[in-house]
């Protein structure tokens, strides 16, 4: 499997949305707060680790290690 940035970020919003719909469905906590604080959260907290992982790994083939 090649991963392109479409893929990747399909794959991101995949695992958010598993994990949104985990909580919403386990009733942990009201889905409002779910939808509102968690899922946002998540897809910031996705999309800066994601971001720094594509720049790491430019990194690390440019400085050939």
């Amino acid at each position: 499997m090649e991963f392109s940035l479409p893929v990747s970020l399909g794959a991101l919003l995949v695992i958010v949305v598993i994990g949104v719909a985990g909580l919403a469905g386990s009733g942990v906590m009201a889905l409002e707060t779910t939808l509102m604080m968690v899922a946002p959260s998540m897809l910031a907290f996705g999309f800066i680790a994601f971001a720094l992982g594509m720049k790491h790994g430019e990194y690390r083939i440019g400085s050939g290690q």
